[in-house]
């Protein structure tokens, strides 16, 4: 039998955690989009690791949503359990130092039928060390993990042991994509992720979370890529905070957006974004179902 081996992974935890930073620290490339605000992961997205041994399909999930019920919300906890429903390993993540009703209702959801591993997150910024082994000791009454692994997404610390145990998990099976693969989203799903990133971190907390971002047009002609979005708001004072005073929120969510799908694409982004107000968007199932909610 081959010793090769490969599998699916769900990443889940709580919003905040640290879960798109693990993604991305694992494959290399910035894959989820990561920003201090919960909800900045929507949409499941796999990153993909190939080893000479083993690939690691990982499955980023949204965190789970326990405060507001509005169909976005609905539809990214389906997210979550659909992930969990579909992979052979879970990773669930909590942060060094608190656990509390949030990681208990995520908890929950666990499956008892495949290998979860606990990933204890952000040690790197726990002020007292001696509080870890306590917490470990703690949260390994909780569940019958496969393995608990602390580790620093951040900073990369003992994410190679995190894929050692996740490995010993995963069954034989051939390569499920091709070893340059990453992810297994398209260029156009990035680059609404990545204005969507840039959307959140400029407008600080002043745009409540009713925004999102469609493509209108991606077209490739050989290494340029013409790129036309639209930021959907879901009020009138919403387009004004993204615009910002004199067009300047908007011209660097645009210019660092271009700057990253260059990078990623590797060749140059010609985009242009406008802002279009779409009231009670995020609360609408056909029209989050247009905008590839699942």
């Amino acid at each position: 039998m081959s010793e090769f081996k490969s599998g699916y992974v769900a990443i889940v935890g709580r919003p905040n955690v640290g879960k798109s930073t693990l993604l991305n620290r694992i494959v290399g490339e910035k894959i989820s989009i990561v920003s201090r605000k919960a909800q900045t992961t929507r949409h499941r997205i796999s990153g993909i690791l190939t080893l000479p041994d083993a690939q690691f399909v990982f499955v980023d999930t949204p965190g789970f949503q326990t405060r507001h019920a509005n169909a976005l919300n609905r539809a990214m906890n389906r997210g979550v359990t659909q992930a969990l429903a579909d992979v052979d390993v879970v990773v669930f993540v909590v942060e060094a130092g608190r656990f509390d009703a949030q990681d208990k209702a995520v908890l929950r959801l666990l499956p008892r039928e495949r290998p979860v591993i606990l990933a204890v997150n952000k040690i790197d910024q726990l002020k007292d060390k001696a509080t870890l082994l306590p917490m470990l000791a703690s949260l390994s009454s909780e569940f019958p993990f496969t393995a608990i692994v602390p580790v620093s997404a951040a900073k990369g610390s003992q994410v190679a042991d995190l894929l050692s145990e996740v490995r010993k998990t995963l069954p034989h099976n051939e390569a499920l994509f091709g070893e340059d693969e990453i992810t297994d989203r398209s260029e156009r799903f990035l680059a609404a992720e990545y204005i969507r990133e840039k959307l959140f971190r400029l407008t600080g907390d002043e745009l409540p979370y009713a925004s999102t971002v469609e493509i209108e047009k991606f077209e490739i002609d050989g290494t340029l890529r013409r790129i036309s979005a639209t930021i959907v708001v879901d009020r009138p004072a919403h387009k004004g905070i993204v615009i910002g005073k004199g067009g300047e929120t908007l011209k660097r969510i645009a210019t660092e957006a271009r700057q990253d799908m260059e990078r990623l694409f590797d060749g140059k982004v010609f985009l242009e974004i406008f802002v279009k107000v779409k009231s009670g968007w995020s609360d609408d199932e056909r029209l989050l179902k247009s905008l590839g909610y699942e």
